[in-house]
């Protein structure tokens, strides 16, 4: 009798799974309610159940829809799911999301953001959200303890247009309503701001490793921070030797060039937004094969 035995292995597919907020903020009251949906790409999005975690935990729920109702503070942390379906073979799990973070508040104030991060140019929304909308008549907005705005009326938007790397740090807001003939002020806690600038200043390596095609050549890479609101428009990259273009324009952050001495640098331009940056010169010195800035 011949005895056929299969072996049941877990496989991992090469694409992971999207997470998605569709009800409620980053930062949260508790005793509100928060929604979360997973998704696997098109492709491939047949016959998928999937599991959910908050940190390293795994959580009870399997299905698309993850529903927190009624959220407590200790349901704080990252949130990430993962796709998993049957096979013959054993289960077939996706790559895990990245983490989404929700913030439960116990408090009475907390202070939104529109934008996080924030990037420079951007015009940016700062809005104290208050527990059961009391009908507010002033508003505080504090950046690291000092004042720095303050708003009279029932507005609690604060706008802060054109924003530069100068305007990160950590905010709070206060708030003030009166009932019944009695003032009551609640301040949030600190809510960090971050902003970004669209491009970095470019960063020039020179790699001469024995491994690149031809031994008279050089690989030249052009390290940047390219940060934009999506559809990202596209970013193209210039090589240059003692100011003098080498080749076209790329869209690839590295090229092969020929291996002689000279003063070598880069040039990053997004032509959508009208945004260019140079590298720091950088020199090669081909007797030596080493480069210096």
């Amino acid at each position: 009798m011949k005895i056929v035995i299969y072996l049941l292995v877990t496989a991992v597919t090469s694409f992971r799974a999207t997470i998605k907020r569709v009800v409620g903020d980053q930062r949260i009251f508790s005793g509100e309610k928060v929604e979360l949906t997973c998704s696997v790409p098109v492709p491939y999005s047949s016959d998928w159940s999937f599991l959910w975690f908050r940190r390293s935990e795994k959580l009870k729920q399997t299905g698309e829809t993850l529903i927190l109702w009624n959220i407590n503070v200790k349901e704080s942390g990252k949130y990430s799911c993962q796709g998993e379906r049957p096979s013959v073979f054993g289960p077939i799990k996706t790559q895990q999301s990245l983490p989404v973070e929700i913030s439960v508040d116990g408090g009475w104030a907390i202070l939104q953001a529109s934008h996080h991060p924030a990037l420079v140019g951007d015009t940016l929304e700062l809005t104290c959200h208050l527990r059961d909308n009391p009908p507010i008549h002033e508003t505080i907005l504090y950046k690291g303890g000092i004042e720095v705005m303050r708003i009279n009326g029932s507005n609690p938007h604060f706008l802060f247009t054109n924003v530069t790397l100068d305007d990160e740090g950590m905010y709070s807001c206060r708030a003030s309503w009166d009932i019944r003939r009695q003032t009551y002020s609640v301040i949030s806690v600190d809510t960090p701001v971050h902003v970004l600038e669209v491009l970095s200043q470019p960063q020039l390596e020179i790699d001469v490793s024995s491994g690149l095609i031809g031994k008279n050549e050089m690989k030249v890479v052009c390290h940047v921070e390219y940060n934009a609101h999506a559809p990202a428009p596209q970013i193209n990259y210039y090589f240059y030797k003692d100011n003098n273009r080498l080749g076209v324009a790329t869209s690839e952050n590295h090229d092969l060039v020929k291996r002689t001495s000279g003063q070598y640098s880069c040039r990053v331009r997004v032509p959508q937004l009208g945004l260019s940056r140079w590298s720091e010169p950088k020199v090669f010195d081909q007797t030596t094969s080493v480069s210096s800035f």
